[in-house]
């Protein structure tokens, strides 16, 4: 099936016709899939490889720190560059089809890798690969919404997101801990990646850019694009930090959950513990990701649900500071996903709103999305 022209001229234009139901299905089964990949290992895998692989002297939250801090460095970097390659990217599959199958093929072997590691040094190594490829894909899966949603459009959009994104941490981390051992949970999770991605990929043609479309390319202008000016651009400097601190507090909780259960609430069984936070957290973000997101599209607001979802956030991660019983672990999971579900959809949509250029959505979101990254890295430290 061959695509259908469309002129460089469409493809930058901002879209007005609302997308359907297998388009948004589809991608967000896309991106689900790729959350399998990351948050399959993050939850179970790694914490339990680093347990160990962590040499003698070195203790196992070291190990983790390490590993999971040098992907995030690996992460803030792919993320943008990818986002800005697929911007320019001409070829009758279009920008971002490309870099969705390259990026989820490679990333299961980057897992396949990680899984067969048996040294601190080759994880280390695997788990960068992953975040590489990963984020090659999930540029690309980002960069597709604001190229073919309409604003009004895509606060229920970024809800349906939200929703399998949560799915795909649930996905990955019963994968992990079902399935029965490092091996077979590495595997499940890069099988689950790759199968994830192909109806999109097969189903829905990507609009090509023209060769004669692309902008000229030049390194310094190239590079100085990645920077973005919180002056001139003051509400997606504010957005950004937003949620760079939401997900700080998120990921301190996620990266240490499985040791928070074992050392300190002495948890019978961590592993299955995690699973169960995680489903809780799950199925209460669902109540909310998609209903806040549509509502806000409804409404025409987007700050109020962002306010009052980190209110809530904050509550939630302070439970588990001074409520230090099992019992307390599952309210705070069940009050951070109702809170984290609205702020999951309503700040994608918002992200999305304030972005400076349709020529840059690729760059520009892989940008906003180091707002993602970078908490990988700063949590450990």
């Amino acid at each position: 099936m061959s695509p259908v022209p469309v002129t460089g001229v469409a493809v930058h234009a901002e879209p007005v016709a609302r997308v359907g139901t297998s388009w948004t299905s589809t991608l967000c089964l896309a991106n689900g899939a790729i959350w399998v990949g990351w948050y399959g290992p993050l939850q179970i895998l790694l914490a339990l490889q680093a347990a160990a692989l962590a040499p003698a002297g070195m203790s196992k939250e070291t190990v983790l720190a390490w590993v999971t801090g040098a992907g995030a460095v690996v992460s803030l970097v792919a993320n943008p560059l990818f986002g800005a390659v697929s911007d320019r990217t001409t070829g009758r599959f279009g920008r971002r089809t490309p870099w969705i199958v390259a990026g989820a093929a490679t990333g299961a072997l980057a897992l396949l890798l990680t899984a067969a590691a048996g040294s601190m040094a080759v994880m280390l190594l695997g788990w960068c690969l992953v975040q590489l490829t990963l984020n090659a894909a999930f540029a690309a899966i980002t960069a597709a919404v604001p190229d073919q949603v309409p604003k009004r459009q895509r606060g229920s959009v970024g809800g349906w997101l939200g929703a399998v994104q949560l799915l795909g941490v649930v996905v990955g981390t019963g994968l992990a801990q079902a399935v029965g051992g490092l091996g077979a949970g590495y595997a499940a999770c890069a099988l689950f990646t790759i199968l994830g991605v192909l109806p999109y990929v097969l189903l829905h043609r990507d609009p090509p850019l023209r060769p004669a479309d692309r902008p000229t390319f030049g390194w310094r202008t190239f590079l100085r694009g990645f920077l973005i000016s919180p002056r001139r651009h003051p509400d997606l400097a504010w957005a950004w930090l937003t949620r760079f601190l939401i997900n700080l507090g998120n990921v301190l909780v996620l990266l240490y959950l499985l040791y928070y259960l074992r050392d300190r609430l002495h948890h019978p069984d961590p592993e299955q513990g995690v699973l169960i936070l995680t489903a809780v957290n799950g199925a209460t973000m669902l109540a909310t990701v998609v209903v806040g997101g549509a509502w806000s599209d409804r409404i025409g607001r987007r700050k109020p649900f962002v306010i009052w979802s980190g209110v809530l956030m904050a509550v939630s991660t302070g439970l588990l500071a001074v409520w230090q019983t099992w019992p307390g672990a599952i309210v705070a999971a069940a009050v951070l996903g109702l809170a984290f579900g609205v702020f999951t959809s309503v700040d994608f949509a918002l992200m999305t709103d304030v972005l400076p250029k349709t020529t840059d959505h690729g760059k520009d979101l892989g940008v906003i999305n180091i707002a993602n990254s970078l908490p990988q890295a700063a949590a450990p430290a």
